[in-house]
């Protein structure tokens, strides 16, 4: 695996809206899921070879001495631009390692991945719950193996993810289900999205949190379409987004309204959350709500 330089890996984040994080931290850039949608590959992050996963260089002296320097602790998300736990997760541990980092100095964790890799570090993410917040995101965006096996081909299929928000959940860690994007066309059936909800229900996630579309910008663009085209021949998905969505940014589904009416109630009819709010206050309830002071 090819490492890039890197000056600080844990960055403060501008407020703690998105899930209640503090800090934002990408150990690896790049990833090599194939997702079609992934939004990270829009041109204005400036990602070159975004296909290609890359370690950060001195990634854990860094983080240590990062967290060792702060006085408050607080919640830390990694997830946001790349996947922690990429196929070279499972030789490098760099994850791992970060995580007992976090643990040591007795910060939170917010996790968002595709893999069933997380299941690995549910000891660590144990340790880490006893005096912190800890929550995991898996997305699913879809019930369909196939499909999911296309649109996300180099990551574990949909049934994987949900058997390991089931060990997840049986181990007592906080877990919920990320559906987002939900493709137009491919994905926006009241079936596909009913059935995650259902299976979220089944597999014991807290949440699921939706975006009942996908952005497309400059260069994710342009992949996505050509993918459409390669994956889904004589369906005319490339043109029926065109006419639908011209080069808007947001690319809502068709009967949004509809649909989000069907996904929150059958949420609330199950228990499980779905209001950013609701999940946060959910997941940090036992704990500090504001950023601890830490002793030196």
């Amino acid at each position: 695996m090819k490492t890039i330089p890197a000056k600080t890996i844990i960055t403060k984040k501008k407020d703690s809206s998105w899930f209640g994080t503090y800090f934002n931290m990408n150990i690896y850039k790049g990833c090599c899921h194939g997702c079609i949608y992934c939004d990270s590959r829009s041109d204005c992050y400036q990602i070159e070879n975004f296909d290609t996963v890359r370690a950060k260089e001195n990634a854990l002296n860094i983080i240590n001495d990062e967290l060792r320097k702060k006085t408050k602790t607080g919640v830390i998300g990694t997830g946001s631009m790349s996947d922690p736990y990429n196929p070279f997760e499972m030789k490098y541990q760099l994850t791992r390692k970060a995580l007992e980092i976090i643990d040591n100095y007795h910060f939170g964790i917010s996790i968002a991945t595709k893999s069933d890799l997380i299941t690995r570090d549910i000891d660590l993410l144990k340790r880490i719950k006893e005096h912190s917040p800890v929550i995991c995101k898996i997305t699913v965006t879809t019930t369909d193996d196939s499909l999911s096996k296309k649109i996300e081909p180099n990551v574990c299929v949909s049934s994987k993810r949900l058997e390991a928000i089931k060990k997840l959940s049986d181990a007592g860690i906080y877990t919920g289900i990320l559906i987002m994007p939900i493709l137009p066309l491919l994905q926006d059936s009241p079936e596909n999205i009913l059935g995650i909800v259902r299976l979220a229900h089944q597999n014991g996630a807290k949440f699921v949190y939706p975006a009942l579309g996908v952005s497309l910008r400059s260069g994710q663009r342009e992949y996505f379409y050509q993918k459409l085209e390669e994956l889904f021949p004589g369906q005319n998905l490339m043109q029926n987004y065109i006419k639908l969505y011209g080069s808007s940014y947001e690319c809502h589904i068709p009967k949004a309204k509809e649909l989000w009416q069907l996904f929150t109630s059958e949420c609330e009819h199950l228990g499980i959350l779905y209001k950013m709010q609701d999940i946060i206050a959910s997941y940090k309830k036992g704990y500090d709500y504001q950023q601890l002071s830490f002793p030196l």
